[in-house]
């Protein structure tokens, strides 16, 4: 029996002076060496030029050239900052994850896939801090004409969109369903693809009388359009308040680090004007950037692309953030009018099951450090503060971008305009027998209004349709005098007067009892 004590003493032992063996070498691993070693590191190292490492999430769209450009890391080097950036390949979901968990302190992102991926999380864990750019033209649906000759055509069983998902190719589609009248296009309406070149490729297989949109980015928009046949339903250019990315910082770095976020931005208005007030800045830029990626552009190419994107400058920032008002704001979208058109989009489309922003899309950016600049007169082209005491006279900043207004129509022209599509609105009421609109429908008006806002290189034709029952003049009439009601109250919205014209139809069987007002959209032919 004393034996198997002993033993069992021995073994015990054995396995005491074990664990002591190994907690020592872990010690020694994990506490001592790196002690020492950072010790003699310490020792024989030199002090780093950079204060702050800053992780930028991102993917490689051209859009994002003048942040990693070599100017603005100069620029940031002088505040001892360097950027440091996270290719993520346009994982959106995981970017917004990575601000969470400070893993990024900085992302840029669409306003749409914020929103959409920020709402899948359950919370919004970064502040927009600037506009960076908004495609116009970059971005475009494509497709053949014996398929499909207009928008509106996209009203059958058999349509689809082909296209890249989680993507601005995605949300160009959904702009599409959530503005136009398409109740025959089925519910599964998305054939997915692995980017904008398997979308050309699909395009280019397609055959031309099949049903099919195509929504790809430059310089695959150029090259599906130099297909016989080939034609733009529409592009980025004929839009406003959609396509629009921006530059976040996460709430924790912002709260903690406001002062390297403000240098950050600083930075990058300066780096902006730097590359767009030089003559073919921008498309240098562009080339340069996409070669770091593989991808070498020719000039003509680099050049659609850089004509597809506005980058936004200073006074559009400000105008963006409402800290501008004025002929300087003229048509400029003030944020907090821009994210509600963009959630109204994704919530018709089923992309989000409710609103998770309500009336407080003011939370959603920070516009402090825009606000100091402007009140200590920032200019992009001289530093703040460079000489104190002595008038140096400044360039005037950079003017924001006019939206073109649209020309006026003869009646000729009226009668010729290129159907594009009918607009979506739940039907207008009128009180019997007149042309008076009640409460809801001039509710339902004014939101087209605000809609037709977003969509400012087409023309509106308001239609009145006649039933064919009883007097046929005096419906035709009642029609014309309900049409003009309708277009009025859009007007009354702000809408541009030469954009809209009031007619009626004649009273047909196809009608039916109905005495109802349409909106379609049109252009002049090419």
């Amino acid at each position: 029996m004393s034996q198997e004590r002993r033993a069992k003493g021995i073994l015990v032992a054995v396995v005491i002076w074990c664990l002591i063996v190994l907690l020592a070498a872990a010690s020694y691993k994990f506490v001592i060496q790196p002690y020492f070693s950072g010790r003699l590191e310490d020792k024989t190292r030199s002090k780093s030029q950079y204060d702050y490492s800053v992780a930028v999430a991102l993917d490689s769209f051209s859009g994002y050239s003048i942040l990693r450009s070599p100017v603005l890391q100069d620029e940031l080097k002088a505040k001892k900052i360097r950027l440091d950036f996270q290719d993520d390949g346009a994982d959106y979901r995981g970017r917004i994850k990575a601000l969470r968990s400070g893993k990024a302190q900085m992302a840029v992102f669409t306003i749409d896939s914020f929103l959409a991926t920020g709402a899948e999380l359950g919370e919004y864990p970064a502040s927009i801090v600037l506009i960076i750019d908004e495609t116009q033209g970059a971005d475009g649906i494509v497709a053949y004409k014996e398929g499909l000759a207009k928008l509106q055509d996209l009203d059958h069983p058999e349509a689809r969109f082909v296209l890249t998902p989680d993507s601005p190719s995605e949300f160009l589609a959904r702009i599409v369903l959530a503005q136009f009248s398409l109740p025959s296009m089925p519910e599964k309406w998305a054939i997915e693809a692995d980017g904008a070149e398997d979308v050309y490729k699909r395009f280019r297989a397609a055959k031309k009388t099949d049903k099919r949109a195509f929504v790809l980015w430059e310089p695959y928009v150029s090259a599906a359009l130099a297909e016989d046949g080939a034609h733009v339903l529409l592009d980025s250019s004929q839009l406003r308040g959609y396509i629009v990315d921006v530059l976040v910082a996460g709430r924790k770095f912002l709260a903690e680090h406001p002062e390297q976020v403000a240098d950050i931005v600083e930075a990058y208005l300066r780096t902006a004007y730097s590359y767009s007030s030089r003559e073919g800045g921008m498309t240098d830029l562009v080339m340069a950037d996409a070669k770091t990626f593989g991808d070498r552009l020719q000039r003509e190419q680099a050049e659609k692309l850089v004509k597809g994107i506005r980058w936004k400058n200073t006074i559009e920032n400000y105008a963006h953030f409402g800290l501008e008002s004025g002929q300087n704001a003229a048509g400029i979208q003030h944020l907090e009018d821009i994210i509600p058109g963009i959630v109204e989009v994704l919530l018709q489309t089923g992309k989000l099951e409710r609103d998770p922003v309500g009336d407080k899309a003011s939370t959603l950016f920070y516009d402090k450090i825009l606000r100091d600049l402007r009140a200590a007169d920032f200019h992009p082209s001289r530093k703040l503060n460079l000489i104190t005491g002595v008038d140096v006279p400044v360039p005037q900043l950079e003017a924001a971008a006019k939206v073109q207004e649209l020309p006026p129509l003869n009646d000729a022209q009226w009668q010729n305009l290129a159907a594009v599509g009918e607009m979506r609105i739940k039907p207008i009421a009128f009180a019997r027998g007149t042309a008076r609109l009640n409460v809801q429908s001039e509710r339902e008006l004014a939101g087209l209004a605000k809609r037709l806002q977003s969509l400012p290189g087409y023309y509106v034709r308001v239609v009145g349709h006649a039933r064919a029952e009883g007097d046929p003049e005096a419906n035709r009439r009642l029609a014309e005098e309900r049409a003009q009601a309708a277009a009025q109250a859009l007007l009354n919205q702000g809408l541009q007067k030469t954009r809209v014209r009031a007619t009626a139809t004649a009273p047909t069987e196809e009608n039916g009892a109905a005495q109802s007002v349409s909106f379609e959209v049109g252009r002049p032919p090419y």
